[in-house]
């Protein structure tokens, strides 16, 4: 067997039809051949290697025939040694010629893999925030992880095993008409019975593949669910393995029907070529013993075209299944560049200069739409003057986290769906990076890298000095905690930044903030569901961080929206009430309502 990296030869010499796979463009042969453009060199090589391996493999059948028919009847010794040596070093040096050339194989296979999972993960970082609510997380993980390591399938084996095995026919062709041209006619006539079927087979094992796929991705998705640290948690809360290990075994049970329909589609199709491997060599014997019995052929001639016979049988059979190979990868680069399909945010326009702005938030008639047909946002109007707080109360669903959304263009409003202005200038007329450069988001739910303190608070702000550092720290109310800790900064905090308490997360979360020093605040809910001392802790560290800044308040609880210089009441996306605190109690209201709830809750 030949192992190694693929040329580009290949999708050049007209091997693969993409017309006879019936393959969408997406998979087009020419953003393929576009993988390999930085790898020549090794392409070079491997076509040397495999080059003088298909010649080498013809020495020791030929010596054989010599052997047999000259050295053996002539009693010569020397004759011997020379056939019998040039077997050796022949195959010596097929050895070393093969180790040369899988290291040039695997060092442009795994290259292409390199530059592939990373031009799809930078990729993926650009796609707009709607993808990710819209796709599982174990769909994404599975197409960056599993489906990139399947194209190393293709890479450093199926196209090798391609080219190395025309190589091998071609010369064994040639070196059996040179032998005799009788012989070599009835060993290709059983070609047609391995190659005939192949193309029904390969569809059929594409569409397999493909359902398989999808399959692993539900899996994916499964295990990635419920084997994160809120899914088992939730999981145990409600005593659901039972119910979870039936829901997995299921979908366990599809894929492993899929997979053994796989295995068995072309099961005859393959009996037969298997089949053929040995009638080939039957009829030779036939033939060639004739001959030899009628004196017309010589017997090392015979032996030799047998030994020729399985360079010729073991290439095609290998070919024969190919076409399923390259199906199944194709469907896997389909996949992979699906994602790369996807239209990525737009970063076009200017740039947003840090002392220039001055933090005015303007929405005029601003509506929108998830799905283009229900309104969550109706015709807003309202701008939020530099260093102002502006606070968004209502029940859920009401539209309150859509309209902070729209801030830092995690959704874009459509056309003629009104605009939000930064200064008097619409922020789709500035970069992506820029625009978000000048926000910072405190949320309910802090997101924590499983890294250390210090890592987490420098991602808002790579190059911030030590000082910097504990200085947003001790704004935060966290830095003494902080510093308690037997590691410092240097603690790690766990996935999602579950060795932490709610509280001290959400510290952390105002420190990076802090850190990022933007001129434009969203606060989504950032005391809720915290105790009364945490939210103590927050609530100064939230007046420190909102002081200078225009802040946009979601707020759970009344009580901290009190000294808000504008407080907007949203229900079914329309802003029904907006005053001051004072102003909406007096006029009586929903506002009014929700106070008087809350009240009567807390007493």
């Amino acid at each position: 067997m030949y192992s190694g990296g693929p040329p580009v030869f290949l999708m050049w010499s007209g091997i693969f039809n993409p017309d006879k796979a019936k393959l969408k463009s997406k998979a087009d042969l020419k953003r393929i051949r576009a993988l390999f453009a930085a790898y020549r060199s090794e392409e070079i090589k491997i076509l040397l290697c495999i080059s003088l391996s298909s010649g080498l493999g013809l020495i020791p059948p030929l010596m054989v025939a010599n052997i047999v028919d000259r050295a053996l009847p002539s009693h010569n010794q020397s004759e011997l040694l020379i056939f019998t040596g040039s077997m050796i070093l022949a195959a010596l040096a097929m050895g070393l010629v093969g180790v040369y050339q899988g290291l040039q194989n695997h060092r442009m296979g795994e290259g292409i893999m390199r530059d592939l999972r990373v031009k799809l993960v930078t990729h993926l970082h650009r796609l707009p925030l709607r993808f990710f609510t819209e796709t599982r997380t174990g769909e994404i993980v599975n197409r960056v992880a599993n489906d990139v390591d399947s194209v190393d399938d293709l890479v450093s084996g199926t196209l090798i095993t391609i080219i190395s095995n025309i190589f091998v026919l071609i010369t064994t062709l040639l070196a059996m008409l040179w032998l005799d041209p009788l012989l070599t006619l009835i060993s290709v006539a059983v070609l047609p019975l391995m190659i005939l079927p192949l193309w029904p087979v390969g569809r059929k094992m594409y569409a397999a593949r493909k359902s398989i796929r999808q399959k692993r991705d539900e899996l994916s998705s499964l295990i990635q669910e419920t084997l994160s640290i809120s899914g088992i948690t939730l999981l145990k809360l409600f005593n659901s393995e039972e119910k979870e290990r039936e829901k997995f075994g299921s979908r366990a049970k599809e894929l492993m029907q899929l997979e053994i329909s796989l295995a068995m589609i072309g099961r005859w199709f393959f009996m037969l070529i298997i089949a053929m491997a040995t009638i080939g060599p039957a009829l030779i014997w036939a033939a060639g013993g004739y001959l030899v019995l009628e004196e017309k052929l010589k017997v090392g001639t015979v032996i030799a075209f047998v030994a020729l016979l399985s360079r010729l049988y073991t290439p095609v059979t290998a070919l024969s299944g190919i076409q399923v190979q390259i199906a199944s990868a194709l469907a896997v680069f389909e996949r992979i560049f699906e994602y790369l399909d996807l239209p990525e945010e737009k970063e076009s326009g200017h740039d947003l200069p840090r002392t220039k702005v001055k933090g005015q938030l303007s929405f005029q008639s601003v509506c929108f739409s998830y799905d283009g047909e229900r309104p969550v946002l109706n015709n807003l109007n309202f701008t939020a003057e530099p260093s102002q707080m502006v606070a968004l109360v209502g029940s859920s669903g009401a539209g309150k986290s859509t309209l902070v959304s729209l801030i830092p263009r995690f959704y874009e409003t459509s056309e003629g769906q009104g605009s939000i202005l930064l200064d008097g200038v619409d922020i789709k007329e500035y970069k992506l990076s820029a625009l978000r450069s000048h926000i910072g988001m405190v949320t309910q739910e802090t997101y924590l890298f499983h890294d250390t303190i210090k890592a987490n608070l420098l991602y808002a702000k790579p190059n911030a000095t030590e000082e910097e550092l504990k200085q947003a720290c001790r704004m935060a109310y966290i830095a003494d905690f902080i510093e308690s800790l037997p590691d410092g900064y240097e603690t790690m905090v766990g996935e999602r930044g579950y060795k932490l308490s709610g509280g001290e997360r959400q510290r952390l979360s105002i420190a990076r903030v802090l850190l990022k020093d933007p001129a434009i605040l969203i606060l989504d809910e950032a005391t809720s569901s915290l105790d009364s001392v945490s939210e103590e802790y927050i609530q100064m560290a939230l007046q420190k961080l909102m002081k200078g800044r225009t802040s946009i308040v979601i707020a759970h609880r009344l009580s901290t929206i009190e000294s808000a210089d504008q407080i907007l009441v949203l229900e079914k996306g329309n802003i029904v009430e907006s005053g001051t605190h004072s102003q909406l109690l007096h006029q009586g209201g929903k506002y009014s309502e929700l106070a008087k709830r809350q009240h009567k809750s807390k007493s």
